[in-house]
């Protein structure tokens, strides 16, 4: 199905809700201080299982020369831009016009080629667009229809390419830290940034993906530690995780 018969993964809301916050996507201490933090393990995550993948070497400069990547939810840029400094051709998507205006001062400004882009996913899908790799980093909590979301982005992943996706668990855990502690208690986030009913387990991340003919290789989850002020890979999944996902050559 496509946005044309009436199908949208977008949820208006949450699109207007970023985009008050707009201006303040590249300070570190402003209202995305938490994705600042979390940036450096998703961006490591990606690197290495990237370079497994594809047989790169994980220890050049550019390790995903070569490869074209689609960061959907992109925002103000902060995982697009580290992409293409590795190399790799980035297309950024974002429904809201003034993170796509900020994404692109900054990489202008940083001298970064980024290709961003305020269109939809199911947009890039009818245009016939094709990637690698396909980066679903905190945003499947955001949008209207998850299956729907998961199955036009799995249409976007070319044969033998991979699919990251970050979110955070339904569980009561989560509810907890990420929600009530995380907005209420440490304002790391505004309050109101995420809602419980819309957290996303694993089994239905990948549910869909595998109706999409993708194949889940893993779970993996992440942690903050306190005294260290960062996040780190787990094994538990209860709160903040990573899917990913490789579609089978053709």
């Amino acid at each position: 199905m496509t946005e044309a018969a009436g199908k949208t993964t977008i949820d208006d809301a949450q699109v207007e809700w970023f985009s008050k916050m707009s201006a303040e996507w590249w300070d570190p201490r402003g209202k995305f201080k938490p994705l600042h933090k979390f940036n450096p393990v998703r961006i490591s995550y990606v690197r290495e299982k990237a370079c497994a993948h594809f047989g790169r070497d994980e220890k050049l400069a550019r390790p995903l020369e070569g490869l074209r990547v689609l960061d959907v939810g992109c925002g103000g840029g902060l995982l697009s831009e580290p992409m293409a400094r590795m190399g790799a051709s980035v297309v950024g998507i974002d429904p809201a016009e003034k993170n796509i205006g900020i994404a692109r001062t900054h990489a202008a400004e940083s001298g970064v080629p980024v290709d961003y882009r305020a269109v939809t996913a199911e947009q890039l899908a009818e245009d016939g667009e094709s990637f690698d790799i396909v980066l679903n980093m905190e945003v499947v909590e955001h949008v209207a229809d998850v299956d729907f979301f998961l199955t036009t982005c799995a249409s976007l992943v070319k044969p033998g390419g991979m699919m990251f996706v970050a979110t955070i668990n339904r569980t009561l855990k989560a509810g907890a830290l990420a929600i009530f502690a995380a907005e209420r208690v440490l304002r790391w986030l505004p309050p109101g940034t995420h809602q419980y009913e819309k957290l996303v387990r694993p089994e239905e991340i990948e549910t869909p993906l595998k109706a999409s003919g993708m194949t889940p290789v893993e779970r993996q989850g992440v942690f903050y530690s306190p005294l260290t002020d960062s996040w780190n890979r787990s094994k538990d999944t209860d709160v903040n995780y990573m899917v990913l996902a490789v579609k089978p050559e053709a």
